[in-house]
């Protein structure tokens, strides 16, 4: 082989090498849950993501010349992961995480970039372009948002912890990016960094508190529980992954190396407790076996699917024993899980209780499918429930396997099946722009009238 066959050859190798490497970053970015529309071709973009100030489509990140990145150079693609830029200069919107992303290292970058531009194959399809109302629709406006909250990228190991833990640091504040969901955000959709991983709203879902707090977050697992529930999605008798987690473990977590999981863990384990005053136990713990199921047989035959007026138990009866068993305590095997001691029925938050009624669960692991089918129903489906029927179901459940307490309503269950609650900036940022308008015309009227009655004076 001569030598410039042996160059081109160890060229090769290299490529090969960083190809896989930046598949796994991407699976660790969980980059395909977003950019992959349903029914639609890997990385290619369209799918619709809720946002409280309107809906963002992804976009394609495929190699593709003409609807992709294949024409970004690697520091046009580090410039767009990192700090929100695109390669027109054009910024993005905080829902691509680079706020995360910022703080991986270039290595990470030039894989990532080396993958997605040879390792998929390029898809020509345009998705639907982001079109969000006046004046979130000003882009330039992100320019001010990043200089406020992007933060400077730092990715610096603490020297007085151990190698583990600063790799799940790196992991889980970089590419698996759990801040942007578990920690709340404030007025300007910035991340409250006092609550680090407290809680947050992420569209129709709700991401609870994963700090080490026993009460509030899940101080009470061991670190081995917390890696079960990355890998898969399922911790019996204490929570099951859906919606964004549900995505999350299995395009990513369940992916991961068992010593990465590990990592994280590890990490997560020492993030400072947050605690709630009004949590007097672990959401994990609450509720108990109960059944009606003897006071409906024979005389009162189930029909919750055209009775606008059905019990609680009624619609329990009916759409939900036949998995969960009359007593709620779920399947032997644990595949229909309990409904009590579950944190979508013990915590304060019953967004997710919602969500998984109107939605379902579905997501697929290495260890095998979770499936749970949704009662929301498509447009004009007649076997759907109601948003009452949902939030009378919804309590039902509460009150006798979770945590009774502030009822959900037909309007709680309206505002999850629009996809989480909207903003106040959008209505805010108008007014704004409004009186900024009145304010101005009011000062040109008040130079034009100065104006002239010195012309007349002089």
């Amino acid at each position: 082989m001569s030598a410039s066959s042996a160059a081109l050859a160890a060229g090769d190798d290299a490529q090969a090498a960083s190809i896989k490497r930046g598949a796994y970053v991407a699976i660790a970015s969980d980059c395909v849950a977003c950019h992959t529309a349903p029914g639609g071709k890997p990385f290619a973009g369209g799918l619709a993501i809720a946002s409280p100030v309107g809906t963002i489509y992804s976009t394609n990140i495929t190699p593709s010349k003409t609807a992709g990145i294949g024409q970004y150079t690697e520091e046009q693609f580090s410039r767009a992961v990192r700090r929100g830029v695109r390669a027109d200069g054009a910024n993005l919107y905080p829902a691509m995480p680079y706020t995360s992303y910022n703080v991986l290292t270039d290595a990470d970058i030039h894989d990532l970039y080396t993958y997605l531009q040879h390792g998929i194959d390029p898809v020509d399809t345009v998705p639907k372009p982001t079109a969000l109302p006046f004046p979130m629709n000003i882009r330039l406006s992100m320019m001010a948002w990043n200089l406020l909250f992007l933060g400077s990228g730092n990715s610096e190991a603490d020297a007085t912890q151990s190698a583990e833990w600063n790799r799940g640091k790196y992991l889980a504040d970089g590419a698996a990016h759990c801040s942007t969901c578990h920690t709340p955000r404030g007025f300007l959709m910035q991340e409250l960094s006092s609550h680090y991983l407290g809680g947050g709203q992420v569209g129709p879902w709700y991401a609870p508190n994963i700090t080490s707090d026993a009460t509030s977050g899940i101080g009470s697992w061991s670190k081995d529980e917390l890696a079960r529930y990355l890998a898969t999605g399922s911790l019996p008798g204490k929570a099951q992954a859906a919606g964004s987690m549900g995505e999350a473990v299995e395009h990513s977590f369940s992916r991961l190396t068992p010593d990465d999981i590990s990592a994280i863990a590890t990490y997560i384990k020492t993030v400072a407790p947050l605690h709630d005053a009004s949590d007097d136990q672990s959401r994990f713990g609450y509720g108990q076996p109960f059944t009606q199921l003897a006071s409906l047989r024979g005389a009162n035959p189930i029909r919750s699917d055209t009775d606008e007026q059905a019990s609680g138990a009624v619609l329990f009866y009916g759409n939900c024993a036949s998995c969960h068993q009359a007593s709620g305590q779920g399947s032997k095997d644990t595949y229909y899980p309990s409904l009590f001691h579950n944190s979508a029925t013990g915590g304060t938050n019953h967004t997710n209780l919602i969500s998984t009624i109107l939605n379902g669960v579905s997501r697929t692991t290495p260890k095998g499918q979770a499936f749970m089918p949704g009662f929301g129903g498509k447009a004009n489906d007649i076997n759907a429930l109601t948003d009452n029927q949902v939030a009378t179901l919804a309590n039902y459940v509460i009150e006798h396997y979770g945590r009774p307490g502030t009822p959900v309503t037909p309007a709680n269950v309206a505002e999850v099946r629009a996809g989480g609650p909207a903003s106040s900036l959008l209505l805010l940022a108008r007014i704004g722009i409004a009186v900024a308008v009145v304010v101005g015309l009011a000062i040109i009227a008040l130079l034009i009238v100065w104006r002239q009655r010195r012309a007349r004076t002089a």
